[in-house]
């Protein structure tokens, strides 16, 4: 039986051809999916903010549409969670649109972080903590995946972004800190080496420095944040002796030179230079004794 010719011009459509998927060039199809089918990460960590490069990027969207899809998981109640692609989520909302390309990933815990962490961690304009959480979470998840490579998994954290392992290692302690001396490091009125030094001291402990900062308006530099960092280590860190440190200045490096005869009216002829000095130091190591506990005590007093 022949085939009309009718027939042979018909062509059924297909369900990707109805709901406007395609095909990436890596095989993965993207599928555009209605945005209030969205989830955010669990604990994302960088902010998503209505600025003026947002607002490009609603021009952007406006006129040509996503380039880039997002990528998405199935949620486990419904919907999607977004791994990648919160920005440009926020910006069809924006724009007016209903929809938003994506491709779908089934993906677990641990390898969705990793996806979100990587596909924003070299943005230029995200900030120290956002970076801290985001180095945190990524190198829970691969512990957790329990990665075979030769290199540690700090190393392994911080390779996207061009980051050593110290350095990662350096921005997770800073997750350490409460949220105002976090924001203080965001805005850079403490140094992320600060912060790390900080980042040492107890929960209570920061909270002190907290108010300190507040009441005196200064902020505690390298060798203060160290000295804050030793008092909180032998358990002799209070309130009062914070103050004590924010608000001492640090002593400059000065030269001191006494001339001979003043020295000689205070040691008796016999006396060589040796045994002068002797005598000198032992002096000074007491008046030092003295002083450190002199401050304490006066820092004990004021609290």
């Amino acid at each position: 039986m022949m085939k009309s010719k009718s027939a042979q011009k018909i062509k059924l459509t297909s369900y990707d051809d109805l709901f406007g998927t395609n095909e990436q060039p890596s095989g993965e199809v993207v599928t555009s999916v209605p945005i209030n089918l969205f989830h955010a990460f669990k604990d994302h960590p960088f902010r998503v903010v209505d600025d003026e490069k947002m607002q490009e990027t609603v021009e952007s969207v406006k006129k040509y549409g996503i380039l880039m899809p997002g990528i998405v998981r199935p949620h486990p109640e419904n919907g999607y969670e977004v791994i990648a692609g919160h920005r440009r989520w926020r910006a069809c909302e924006l724009a007016g649109l209903d929809e938003m390309p994506v491709i779908v990933r089934d993906l677990d815990d641990d390898a969705a972080t990793v996806i979100m962490v990587d596909t924003n961690i070299q943005r230029e304009d995200i900030l120290l903590s956002e970076k801290a959480y985001a180095y945190k979470m990524k190198y829970e998840a691969m512990k957790h995946q329990g990665s075979k490579a030769e290199k540690n998994t700090a190393d392994l954290v911080g390779e996207t972004a061009g980051d050593s392992g110290r350095t990662v290692q350096r921005y997770i302690r800073l997750t350490e800190l409460v949220q105002e001396l976090l924001d203080y490091v965001d805005a850079k009125k403490i140094p992320m080496v600060i912060g790390e030094k900080l980042s040492y001291l107890k929960h209570q402990e920061q909270l002190w420095l907290v108010n300190a900062i507040t009441n005196s308006g200064m902020f505690p530099s390298k060798i203060q944040a160290e000295q804050l960092k030793q008092n909180s280590e032998s358990g002799e860190l209070t309130e009062g002796v914070i103050y004590a440190i924010l608000v001492r200045k640090e002593n400059e490096k000065v030269n001191v030179t006494i001339s001979a005869k003043k020295i000689n009216d205070y040691f008796p002829p016999t006396y060589t230079k040796a045994q002068i000095e002797e005598v000198i130091y032992m002096l000074l190591d007491k008046w030092k004794q003295e002083e450190r506990e002199g401050g304490l005590a006066d820092a004990e007093n004021t609290v």
